[in-house]
């Protein structure tokens, strides 16, 4: 299973999740590629941003930098989870009909979802934002890793 998390700018919660879910599914033995990728290439090549890092520090945020998402994206991952309805729209537009079956909302695995359906952008905001976020998808996480266990 290869699964690939999206945000806009791939530095706040897409690498979160992409951190979250790495660990969570190496912990339940489920062998999954993981990586997460940015609608824009606004921030390409650059590290999580530290708020990230600090709101999540019992996981590893090693080896995550910020790309774009690419058109090979669509045939190369098996699920496409975006964080927001606007970054799901984005890709969206630019996925191929045949590949669109991919494309999710992260929060669709989120206990409390459609109460939760989107992760707010934590970016311009302070540290409870980020603690917010690390929330969300932490739980959407430990659901999307029992989902694919069970097959």
């Amino acid at each position: 299973m290869k699964i690939l998390f999206v945000c806009l700018g791939n530095i706040c919660r897409s690498p979160t999740a992409h951190a979250v879910f790495r660990q969570l599914a190496a912990t339940q033995g489920l062998v999954c590629e993981v990586e997460s990728a940015g609608t824009s290439a606004s921030h390409k090549g650059e590290a999580p941003d530290p708020r990230s890092i600090k709101a999540a520090p019992e996981y590893s945020f090693k080896g995550i930098k910020s790309r774009p998402v690419l058109p090979a994206d669509f045939h190369d991952y098996d699920l496409i989870l975006a964080m927001d309805q606007q970054n799901l729209a984005d890709l969206t537009r630019r996925c191929p009909p045949e590949q669109q079956h991919k494309l999710k909302l992260l929060l669709q695995y989120h206990p409390e979802y459609p109460k939760w359906q989107e992760v707010p952008d934590p970016y311009y905001g302070g540290p409870r934002g980020f603690a917010v976020v690390f929330d969300l998808i932490e739980q959407a996480c430990q659901q999307l890793v029992r989902h694919l266990k069970q097959g």
